[in-house]
């Protein structure tokens, strides 16, 4: 009973405190994830010809800042040891979200943010749920991980799409300019996976890493469900 109590102490200590952090963002306006720096916009806006180092420093920074995407990437590998595995799953994310961002700055697909950023947030909420066994113990069936991956990838690359179409760039060298910007996203991914993969290193040898990896994934599912409400109060108030 005693050790029950402890991990539902524990659960309810890490939720409350995210949720806080979270609840922190959303009253200063900072939920808008990975939202388009004043000054970055600015300069993008006078420059015209191609940029090759300025989009890519652009689009690392994009993704380096943009928390819902790390969450995810958080949850795509949270379980996996081997690197060959931690490869197919970060190349199916790495396929989706280029192919959508690509197509969607190139096309103009003005869709809306705050709907994309929603089912972002649901997308962290699916993996959090995969990770605990959720869908098995509650639905009695497992979705293809491999699929569901590929597929909100692409709901990422949107709203990649959404936030570089704010940057307004020229047509002049539009093509090798979003190129650039999508090299950057994935050194930028590149950056991000090393460094969640060597914080991921170092707790899975300690003991605490299986009794507290339930309870991380649970506070991950509440911050993707976060990030979803807050997406969805702005779809219903913001005209």
């Amino acid at each position: 009973m005693n050790t029950l109590l402890s991990r539902g102490g524990r659960l309810r200590a890490i939720a409350a405190l995210l949720l806080a952090f979270l609840a922190a963002l959303v009253t200063t306006g900072a939920a808008q994830a990975h939202g388009v720096d004043t000054s970055d916009a600015g300069y993008i806006a006078e420059i015209t010809g191609v940029h090759l180092l300025p989009y890519m420093y652009l689009g690392a920074k994009h993704m380096i800042t943009g928390y819902d995407h790390i969450l995810f990437l958080s949850g795509v590998v949270f379980f996996l040891y081997r690197m060959e595995h931690v490869g197919i799953y970060v190349s199916l994310f790495a396929l989706g979200h280029s192919t959508t961002m690509m197509l969607g700055v190139y096309f103009n697909w003005a869709i809306n943010s705050y709907f994309i950023d929603a089912i972002i947030g649901l997308s962290v909420v699916y993996k959090a749920v995969d990770n605990i066994g959720g869908f098995q113990r509650w639905l009695g069936f497992q979705p293809n991980t491999k699929a569901a991956t590929l597929v909100f990838g692409l709901f990422h690359g949107l709203g990649l799409a959404t936030k570089v179409l704010e940057y307004d760039m020229s047509a002049d060298g539009l093509l090798p300019n979003l190129i650039a910007f999508n090299v950057g996203v994935e050194i930028g991914q590149l950056l991000a996976l090393a460094t969640i993969l060597l914080i991921m290193g170092f707790w899975r040898r300690t003991r605490s890493f299986w009794k507290l990896a339930y309870s991380a994934n649970v506070a991950m599912m509440c911050a993707g469900f976060v990030l979803f409400g807050y997406q969805l109060v702005g779809l219903v108030v913001v005209p």
